[in-house]
């Protein structure tokens, strides 16, 4: 749940310096030696940010202190099932690579259930292949390995 926080904390600390840039670029801080109409959308935007800045710092430790203690195992082996995924794109291309990916990743944190594992893994990919080779008509990356 942490993860969740960080990545909403980032994603509202980008929108918070995308407001503060226009509120500084656009809008005149003074008027006439009179507060101008950007004066409070700066503070605004200052204040948010630096609010932001400090949630993340404080977030991020405890992320580190959670990490370092619990999942440090589970996220090297995730990183390394998403490496083995990259390194199989341009070899077995979008649709295979995502099946073992999946196949990987769930057979690593979800033992025991080898049917649930194996359903998600093959309709999951094959619907997303279909749904934006046919219906999108964008097509996911082909390697040596063709989809028949």
């Amino acid at each position: 749940m942490l993860s969740m926080r960080i990545g909403f904390s980032v994603f509202l600390l980008a929108i918070a310096i995308g407001y503060t840039y226009i509120a500084v670029d656009d809008l005149a801080y003074m008027v006439r030696n009179r507060l101008g109409p950007g004066f409070f959308p700066r503070w605004i935007g200052i204040v948010t940010i630096a609010l932001l800045v400090y949630s993340l710092f404080v977030d991020v430790r405890q992320r580190a202190k959670d990490v370092g203690t619990k999942y440090g195992r589970d996220m090297l082996v995730f990183t390394a099932i998403a490496v083995g995924f990259v390194a199989l794109l341009p070899v077995l291309g979008g649709l295979w690579a995502t099946i073992a990916f999946m196949l990987g990743a769930l057979f690593t944190f979800n033992r025991g259930k080898v049917l649930t594992n194996v359903l998600v893994s093959v309709l999951l990919p094959v619907g997303l292949y279909l749904l934006f080779d046919t219906w999108l008509n964008a097509s996911l990356p082909s390697g040596m390995v063709p989809f028949p």
